[in-house]
């Protein structure tokens, strides 16, 4: 029975952003939609600077994010960079630029939709150190001790099965690498209605684990020195631009009080952790 939840929650999250893809990169309705505007708004509330923003190519930028990993990721020129669920490329760019020409960025993402787009990005920005794959990040298409560093952006609260994630990040990780994520993890237990909801899956609400069970799932993979870096509230008008909220608002009449209290349950955070070093 949980594999067949577990493959209707892909297939959900997958229909999700293909759509978002399809609304030219519109993460809410077309009758709340700012555009670009929007999505460049709620970016710089989760930590993006101006000039980070003017960097990557347009419609990079899906204002899907919920805080900056790569900002805290201490990239370094040659590194190599693997980005779980990289949608329109963002992070991948803003990684690019870090490791610079001798370093590679790459991103991983299960909607071909966004691969497509993430693709085009890449070449209109002329990036040669970008690639991109299908592939599902709990099943990671990459290499062992084949990366330095993993970065990921308000993606693996929407998978399933975060254990596996954090056990194939560990994986392609070498030894001494970084993990480095941005990720929505609840300070109390959601509304059952909340939570219970496939279709919440793709607005990163229903999928998230309480603060001490995500680290601990990452400790359990066996990741060392983790710890939270960054913790900011959950923004509300985020929340507005987040497909899910959008959903329950038009379909359950969802008062502002309501969400209020959603928005209280949730924080933003930046999690790191380390491979440990090969022993002699």
């Amino acid at each position: 029975m949980k594999e067949k939840t577990d493959d209707q929650v892909k297939k959900t999250v997958r229909d999700g952003y293909a759509r978002i893809v399809r609304q030219d990169g519109c993460a809410c309705t077309p009758a709340c939609c700012g555009g670009r505007d929007l999505a460049d708004n709620v970016s710089q509330k989760i930590g993006y600077s101006d000039q980070e923003l003017k960097s990557v190519p347009g419609g990079a930028n899906l204002g899907l994010g919920c805080g900056n990993p790569v900002a805290l990721a201490s990239l370094k020129e040659g590194e190599t960079v693997l980005d779980l669920g990289c949608g329109g490329g963002f992070d991948c760019f803003l990684a690019a630029n870090k490791v610079g020409s001798s370093g590679r960025v790459t991103g991983v993402d299960m909607t071909p939709e966004m691969l497509d787009r993430a693709r085009v990005n890449a070449r209109n920005g002329n990036y040669q150190n970008v690639e991109f794959r299908l592939g599902e990040i709990e099943n990671l298409p990459a290499a062992d001790n084949s990366v330095d560093v993993v970065i990921s952006n308000c993606v693996i609260n929407l998978s399933p099965d975060k254990s596996r994630v954090f056990r194939e990040a560990f994986r392609v990780l070498r030894p001494g690498g970084r993990l480095m994520v941005s990720d929505i993890v609840l300070l109390q237990e959601l509304p059952g209605w909340l939570k219970e909801s496939i279709d919440a899956y793709i607005g990163c609400l229903s999928g998230a684990m309480k603060r001490k069970q995500y680290l601990d799932t990452i400790k359990a993979a066996g990741f060392r020195d983790v710890r939270i870096i960054d913790e900011m509230s959950f923004p509300i008008d985020y929340m507005l631009n987040d497909p899910t909220v959008q959903a329950l608002i038009k379909n359950l009449n969802l008062p502002l009080e309501n969400l209020n209290e959603i928005a209280r349950s949730a924080v933003s955070v930046k999690v790191s952790g380390v491979k440990p070093a090969a022993t002699p």
